[in-house]
């Protein structure tokens, strides 16, 4: 099998690539080892930024989201048992976000990539890749049990298939550069069958932890609790995580969090990482391939998106005008966002979380950051810009990449 792109992982970056190259009409296939079904299914939280809104209404994809998604003006930040209201909306000159999740999302990109003849390969297995760092570089995998191996030969290859994929790790350890932080907190997240609790997202600062309240529709909602990371969900019965979320979100004013049955709940440590290594031969790494933010800064899916248009951008130059400049500085592109995209989340999480190693003196610190944030226009405005999302850096990257 040839083609010119080959693509590791059918999420929101692999999927967001193949059909942006698709338009400029550059050839992809895309190779998942998961189901279909699997990744359209598998609830994800998905804040997105004001340019990834704007992307996908500009591609005809955002149709669904429009109709189905949340549009939030600002978010709240609950401290010393009181709100303080960020208006994103006014302090950035009329961006707002979207909340939709992520795999809504995934499933408006499968629907677009198949319904334009995309070839998409689900549930495949033993991906591999091989001469990364010639020009003639090949992916083998076979496309299900007891097949043999097949070979996908192509000019360059983008791996989007997440931190635990094989792309990052075909890249030589000793060439790889990788930075990493690990917070001695997780969250606990649930899915609960109740009313909206309120109309934007609140964050809350608390002396026995984190605590966030969103929507994800009018009959579930979605909240999480900081937690120890090596706790067990087997201790966290219903009633115990109601109990500690009356306790971190009710207010001074009577206002409580409305309770209800659980659907789903789970744990999940906290980490931010960054490969800086994007580029290796003729291999790209995009989103969780590269690197991963704590969800505190909702820059995760976003930062994916933003990687493939600049990958996008470059391998429409390489072919089209036989430019290879952008492909050689795509690493360095990203990382100028990645990074100031890993200082917001960083700074989110250390200021809204409680860490039990801090002293009495390091969390006066803490709250006096929120105040500070919450009273001054200057330092509220650089929330909501960074939250928003910083513009990308390459002019006219939101046009139709054929135009």
């Amino acid at each position: 099998m040839r083609t010119q792109v080959g693509i590791i992982g059918a999420g929101p970056a692999g999927l967001m690539l193949s059909h942006l190259l698709h338009l400029d009409h550059i050839e992809t296939v895309i190779l998942e080892h998961r189901s279909r079904e699997e990744i359209e299914g598998t609830i994800r939280a998905g804040v997105l930024e004001h340019g990834t809104v704007d992307l996908m209404n500009q591609l005809g994809i955002g149709r669904r989201m429009m109709k189905e998604g949340h549009i939030h003006h600002g978010i709240e930040l609950q401290f010393n048992g009181k709100r303080h209201r960020i208006n994103m909306h006014d302090l950035t000159g009329g961006k707002d976000i979207m909340l939709y999740a992520q795999h809504e999302v995934i499933k408006d990109l499968v629907e677009a990539r198949l319904q334009t003849g995309g070839q998409i390969f689900f549930n495949v297995k033993d991906v591999s890749l091989h001469n990364i760092e010639t020009k003639n570089p090949y992916i083998q995998f076979r496309s299900g049990e007891g097949e043999e191996l097949q070979r996908i030969y192509c000019d360059f290859i983008a791996g989007c298939d997440g931190f635990h994929g094989p792309s990052r790790k075909a890249i030589p350890k000793e060439a790889r550069q990788e930075k990493q932080k690990i917070y001695p907190f997780g969250w606990l997240g649930i899915l609960a069958k109740t009313p909206p609790v309120n109309s934007e997202l609140v964050y809350t600062n608390h002396e026995k932890g984190f605590a966030l309240l969103s929507t994800r529709s009018p009959e579930i909602q979605r909240h999480y609790l900081q937690v120890d990371p090596k706790d067990d969900i087997n201790n966290w019965s219903d009633d115990r995580i109601w109990m500690e979320l009356h306790e971190r979100v009710d207010m001074e004013d009577g206002w409580t969090i409305k309770d209800g049955p659980i659907i789903q709940k789970n744990i999940v440590p906290m980490r931010s990482f960054v490969c800086e290594t994007m580029r290796y031969g003729n291999l790209f790494l995009a989103g969780d391939a590269a690197h991963i933010v704590p969800p505190t800064g909702a820059k995760g899916l976003n930062l994916a998106i933003a990687d493939v248009q600049v990958l996008a951008k470059g391998l429409h130059e390489y072919y089209k005008i036989s430019e290879e400049n952008l492909l050689n500085r795509y690493a360095e592109i990203c990382l100028r966002r990645v990074w100031k995209a890993q200082r917001f989340s960083w700074w989110m999480t250390t200021m809204l979380h409680r860490d039990y190693e801090h002293t009495p003196y390091e969390q006066g610190i803490q709250l006096a950051e929120l105040d500070y944030v919450t009273s001054s226009n200057h330092a509220a405005a650089s929330l909501a810009e960074n939250y928003v999302g910083l513009p990308l850096e390459i002019n006219m990257l939101h046009t139709t990449i054929s135009s």
